[in-house]
Formats: structure tokens, C-alpha cells, sequence
């Protein structure tokens, strides 16, 4: 298992990063695909027509957002936690995904930085 850790500067506040990243038609505004996100802990997940799947943890609004992304039977659980910074251009998001498959370790990356966090920023660029 490895992990990944990065910083993005989104360009907005971090209150509406927050809701960008936690309601359902506000997700499918920046990524174009079918969702499934209850916003609340404990409740099952859907991102990018069923590619991301897993269980919503813990949310703080306007700050935190904790996920376990599913990957098969695994012993431990791959967990994304997303804290949101203030920024003099907008966010600093923190993002840290745990325990992540080293056989998918590239294809997540690569999905984190050029398609996932990168349509959230042309998302609020485009604004």
C-alpha cells in the first residue's frame, strides 16, 4: 500500500469549494457525469458514473471532508481525507489518500492531479 499527499489552490472560498465537493448537482456541474453523494457521515458514495465508489466518513463544513474509497477486498481501508485552507488566491486544499493499491497507485495519482482536482479548478477558473 502507499499513500499520496498533495496541496491544490482552488480559486474560490472555501465555503463553496466545500459545497462543490459535497452536493450532488454541484459535483456533476464540474465533472459532467452521474453522482451519488449524500452529505452525510456513514452514507455510500458514487463519483465519475460509478468509477469512484465508497462511504462518506466525516464531514466539517467549510473545512473537512473524510472518505474510504473502495478498492476490492482489502485489509485495510483506503481512506481520502480533504482539509480546506484559507489562500490569498482562494483554497489551499490539503489532500491526503491512504492506503492505496500499489498496483492502481499511478492511475489514482494521475486522476487525482489531471482529472479530478483539475476540473474542479477549471471549474472555478470558468466562473
Amino acid at each position: 500500500m502507499k499513500d499520496f499527499k498533495k496541496y491544490f489552490i482552488i480559486p474560490s472560498s472555501p465555503e463553496e469549494v466545500y459545497l462543490a465537493l459535497t452536493v450532488e448537482q454541484a459535483i456533476r456541474l464540474w465533472t459532467g457525469d452521474e453522482v451519488s453523494m449524500p452529505n452525510k457521515p456513514n452514507s455510500e458514495f458514487s463519483l465519475w458514473d460509478g468509477n469512484i465508489v465508497g462511504k462518506n466518513l466525516l464531514f466539517e463544513e467549510g473545512k473537512k471532508i473524510v472518505q474510504q474509497w473502495y478498492f476490492g477486498d482489502q485489509a485495510e481501508p483506503s481512506i481520502v481525507t480533504m482539509k480546506l485552507h484559507p489562500h490569498k488566491k482562494g483554497t489551499s486544499l490539503e489532500l491526503s489518500h491512504t492506503n492505496i493499491p500499489e498496483t492502481d497507485y499511478d492511475d489514482i495519482i494521475e486522476g487525482w492531479q489531471d482529472v479530478y482536482m483539475a476540473s474542479l479548478i477549471d471549474f472555478f477558473e470558468g466562473e
